[in-house]
């Protein structure tokens, strides 16, 4: 039997045909599946690129990044870049071409894009990260991302209750979460 290094899980993970519906994941050489979120997540996801213009912004979602370096290829809900800067074609986008990245919490991505993700998008250098956590009913916005690989992290950190704005300044714009849907019945993250 051979052993599988980070590498070769990479390999094995660009061969990988999931089933319909299904979103899959490389995170430092760990594979993760996920079922199609909940309505609520859907629902924020479009509301969030709808305030995004579209003009100087491209906004994509469900895109694979490809961060140096790292044995991982995450797919944030929504990834934000200038447009005209992203390659004509592929799946993937190279990390230092994106702005923002955004993952709106899931019932079983509590501690995924809290935690692991943070490094993830920090150790690609992604300038702003913004968690919109339904389960809490805030956004947990990081920015000025330090450090490399697992020692990555961002420095700064805001967190804005739903209700209240959001300030982008990454992107020069005000987010409204007045509208954001709420789930309910799930344990609760805290924060670092």
């Amino acid at each position: 039997m051979t052993a599988v290094d980070e590498r070769g899980m990479t390999k094995y993970f660009e061969e990988l045909e999931p089933p319909e519906g299904v979103k899959v994941e490389l995170l430092r050489g760990e594979i993760v599946m996920m079922a199609a979120p909940d309505l609520v997540h859907n629902r924020i996801v479009v509301d969030v690129q709808d305030q995004i213009p579209r003009k100087p912004w491209e906004r994509l979602q469900t895109t694979d990044l490809d961060i140096f370096d790292e044995a991982s290829e995450p797919i944030p809900d929504l990834v934000v870049l200038e447009r005209g800067v992203a390659p004509a074609s592929g799946n993937l986008v190279p990390s230092q071409l994106v702005t923002l990245v955004v993952e709106v919490v899931s019932k079983t991505s509590v501690d995924r894009d809290y935690g692991l993700k943070r490094s993830i998008y920090a150790a690609g250098r992604i300038p702003a990260y913004l968690i919109i956590d339904p389960i809490m009913a805030h956004c947990v916005l990081l920015t000025d991302p330090i450090g490399d690989g697992d020692q990555a992290d961002y420095r700064g950190q805001w967190i804005t209750k739903f209700g209240d704005p959001v300030p982008l300044e990454v992107i020069g714009v005000e987010l409204d979460t007045s509208e954001f849907g709420i789930l309910t019945g799930v344990r609760r993250h805290r924060l670092p």
